[in-house]
């Protein structure tokens, strides 16, 4: 297959590039700087896309967007990673729709985070959109790929939680404090972290591809876990102790909103579509897999 994928420099589009590479996918780069032969420029900030370059691609993985974990939410950071998001997904899916050749299905990047602050409450792909700042995001994310929906092309859109493997993201930034000593539960602890492993992610992805998937799908391992439980199991994995918190009004003032939502929120989101279409994940419980990764 011919795969167009955005951000393919990240942690998950380079994992899925590789992958794909290797199966003998054709996997074609979107890219911000002038491209070569085998890439695609596009531009948010210009609303520029090479369009031509688009035609005759058999899949779409666009996983595009600014980290929600530099610092504090300000104005204009909150506005940047909104527009990258939606500006970047509906200049994208315009532009499927316009091709004399569509792609037969494009997933899109989406976050656990639309279900809002769910507590201990179990929620799947049926439940409701939940409220605060990323919410409202990945609400309007989805929503900006609907010309592509409404072009005939199978949109998957994929709400993903905590992505863990020890090369980058938020576990290679907490390996390091727990080899210190210095882990531990975030405020109470209680709140609940869907997790994934980047192994099955791209796997995830592969099969949302190849599949008749279509719609939401959540793209957490079937076993998420309270947060002081992650850090026990991450301090067991690094035989180092995880009892240092961080109470929750010092998270508050270091970082204010983005504190609330992305450390102190949580969702006990469950794979049912995936689990329901069949699929097999590699790595189903938390402990295992980071003694597995970290060893």
């Amino acid at each position: 297959m011919r795969v167009v994928v955005s951000g393919a420099s990240g942690l998950i589009g380079k994992a899925l590039s590789e992958v794909l590479n290797s199966s003998g996918d054709d996997v074609v780069p979107l890219v911000r700087r002038a491209a070569t032969a085998e890439e695609i420029r596009w531009s948010v900030v210009d609303q520029y896309i090479d369009r031509e370059r688009l035609e005759g691609c058999d899949a779409v993985v666009h996983l595009a967007g600014a980290s929600i974990a530099d610092g504090r939410w300000t104005p204009k950071r909150k506005a940047v990673i909104r527009d990258s998001r939606v500006d970047g997904t509906r200049l994208l899916c315009e532009a499927l729709a316009q091709l004399s050749h569509k792609p037969q299905v494009l997933v899109t990047g989406s976050a656990v985070g639309f279900y809002g602050d769910a507590k201990d409450r179990e929620v799947d792909e049926a439940s409701p959109v939940g409220e605060g700042f990323l919410a409202d995001v990945c609400q309007a994310w989805e929503r900006a790929a609907q010309p592509a929906r409404d072009a005939g092309i199978r949109v998957v859109y994929l709400r993903t939680g905590l992505v863990m493997d020890p090369s980058g993201g938020a576990l290679s930034k907490m390996v390091p404090v727990f080899r210190m000593g210095a882990g531990g539960p975030l405020g109470d602890g209680r709140q609940y972290m869907p997790w994934i492993t980047l192994r099955d992610q791209v796997r995830v992805i592969q099969h949302c591809i190849r599949s008749d998937l279509e719609g939401p799908v959540n793209a957490t391992a079937p076993q998420p876990v309270e947060q002081r439980v992650f850090a026990r199991a991450l301090g067991r994995a690094l035989r180092r102790p995880a009892f240092a918190p961080a109470p929750r009004f010092v998270i508050r003032a270091l970082l204010g909103q983005m504190g609330t939502e992305a450390l102190l929120a949580g969702q006990r989101a469950v794979p049912r579509a995936l689990l329901d279409s069949g699929f097999a994940f590699l790595d189903p419980e938390l402990e295992p897999a980071l003694t597995s990764m970290l060893a």
